[in-house]
């Protein structure tokens, strides 16, 4: 078992060139559309409204799902809550740079969320693509199946029975660009953060999750659509109804 990617690392550094101070082109913030953006519902800041204390106290991982749908605009509070835009700020030499809500190393974030759907309110099942930039959906063409994800999980069947599932997936070269031989840890860190905004964010939608880090490299890059290379999943957690301490 090779520890070195919970090293520091940061001497590595010393030695190296970055792609960012060649003067080589920053990468794109997010992909270009497939189609038509698919615009997420307003939700006023007290739509959604759990204290952190509680949120925290009542963080758990939840693997039994109730067979009710999610509403759109609760996806859309969730989806906010782990790659929501809050500011963009445009780089002097070209391109944008994101602060969000969820933290990223040098505000790089190199992860993007795709979200299966498979019983939501307003939306039909489907893969697609969260567009921070837009507060937006891109639908990837794709309609994964819920005996698919149970697949692409290694058979766990909370997955398939989710009325969502996010995926987070890595484009490394976002990371890269200016950290070089320490991306992969920055990008590890990454996720962790985004997944755990939504493990406090779906305990004001009456929702549970369970973060998902055994799966199929291979099957859920292809149920993505992806290459594996410049772009791969990373994490993954289903989202859900749970039934209320106490009913």
């Amino acid at each position: 078992m090779s520890r070195d990617l919970l090293r520091s690392g940061w001497k590595a550094l010393e030695s190296f060139t970055s792609d960012q101070s060649r003067g080589v082109p920053m990468p794109e913030v997010q992909p270009m559309f497939h189609g038509e953006p698919i615009v997420l519902p307003d939700t006023r800041p007290d739509s959604f409204s759990v204290s952190l204390g509680d949120a925290v106290a009542r963080r758990a991982s939840r693997r039994a799902f109730l067979p009710e749908p999610l509403e759109l605009a609760e996806l859309a509070f969730l989806l906010r809550s782990v790659s929501g835009v809050r500011q963009v700020i445009k780089r002097q030499g070209g391109g944008v740079v994101t602060l969000r809500a969820a933290p990223s190393a040098g505000a790089r974030h190199p992860l993007d969320t795709l979200i299966a759907v498979f019983d939501v309110n307003g939306l039909k099942p489907g893969l697609y693509r969260y567009m921070p930039l837009n507060d937006s959906l891109d639908f990837t063409g794709r309609v994964p199946s819920p005996a698919e994800m149970t697949s692409a999980c290694l058979g766990q069947e909370f997955c398939g029975s989710s009325s969502v599932v996010f995926i987070w997936t890595a484009v490394p070269y976002r990371t890269e660009w200016r950290y070089g031989p320490v991306s992969s840890k920055l990008i590890a860190l990454d996720a962790g953060h985004a997944c755990q905004n939504l493990y406090l964010a779906v305990e004001a939608t009456g929702a549970g999750t369970c973060a998902i880090g055994a799966y199929d490299q291979e099957l859920s890059d292809a149920m993505c659509g992806l290459d594996g290379t410049d772009e791969f999943v990373v994490y993954m957690a289903p989202v859900g109804k749970v039934r209320k301490a106490g009913s």
